[in-house]
């Protein structure tokens, strides 16, 4: 399934748009806001077209929970409102492009993000802390009729756990997306096989999948060919970042960084080869279109 790209990234350099906090969400909140969020998943819907393949669309909700909602001054009643709105626009989008595309197999994610950053680790919060803070979110995903539910960017194995607990406590499917370093390697500083391993022993989630981070970084943290290892077939999806500097340097960086093409393109037919259940592909900061029709072969 084609997945998008870096949203927030791409609206803020390509597009001038302000996002606060990296809040993507508050452009639910207007006509203006919404158009944009409309043209940019027509853009993935017609990726998915030309490729022969599903489309899985993603609520613009990575920071939609209360500690960043806080932050913009929002309340509980504004979260629920912004994540159930933002299933309700990925539903229309999928009717409209299963009448205009013939698009059948479109699939509607709401997108959870880490309690803090998603580029350092603030130190691990217990699975108990993590369901009961990721529960409101989880639950508006599940009442607003998604199909399923994706954290992404997750440094710790336990948060994963957490947000595993929430999704069966609200009987949602859920998959979990670890963010790693340059060296494959979880901010925390857990490898990657470690990590699924931690997590489907305590709260297995439905698949798992890795995001921001370079092809090269995702390569990493997988073992060599022929090298055995039963956990990658729970890895079914990925979505990279544009650019090999680490998350320290971006989390610095003034520019936008779109990254070598033809490198990208290099590193993930490595890391699929080693991926046997890849099955969705998309990007992550940094990245556009442009990025992921070249990784589907189609631009």
């Amino acid at each position: 399934m084609v997945t998008d790209g870096g949203l927030e990234t791409d609206l803020i350099f390509n597009h001038g748009v302000d996002l606060p906090e990296f809040a993507a969400y508050p452009l639910l909140a207007d006509g203006t806001g919404r158009a944009l969020l409309t043209a940019y998943y027509e853009a993935y819907a017609r990726i998915a077209d030309r490729a022969g393949a599903g489309l899985l669309l993603e609520a613009p909700t990575w920071r939609a929970n209360p500690d960043w909602g806080a932050r913009l001054g929002h309340s509980a009643d504004d979260l629920r409102r912004a994540n159930s709105d933002a299933v309700g626009l990925l539903r229309s989008l999928a009717s409209r492009y299963a009448a205009e595309l013939g698009l059948r197999d479109v699939v509607v994610s709401g997108t959870v993000g880490p309690r803090g950053d998603g580029y350092r680790s603030a130190g691990s919060p217990s699975p108990d802390e993590a369901a009961a803070y990721h529960a409101a979110q989880v639950s508006a995903f599940a009442e607003a009729g998604a199909d399923l539910v994706a954290a992404y960017t997750l440094t710790t194995p336990g948060e994963a756990i957490g947000v595993v607990r929430a999704a069966r406590e609200h009987g949602i499917p859920v998959a979990i997306s670890f963010t790693v370093e340059v060296d494959g390697r979880l901010p925390d500083g857990t490898g990657l096989a470690d990590a699924v391993e931690q997590v489907d022993a305590q709260a297995a989630p439905d698949h798992y999948l890795v995001n921001c981070a370079h092809p090269e970084h995702v390569l990493a943290g997988l073992p060599g060919p022929g090298e055995g290892a039963d956990w990658r077939t729970r890895v079914l999806g990925v979505r990279y970042n544009a650019s090999t500097r680490s998350h320290a340097e971006l989390d610095e960086a003034e520019d936008l960084d779109a990254g070598d093409l033809d490198r990208i393109a290099d590193g993930h037919t490595r890391v699929a080869s080693r991926l046997p259940g890849l099955t969705v592909v998309g990007g992550c900061c940094g990245t556009d279109a442009s990025h992921v029709a070249r990784l589907w072969g189609v631009g």
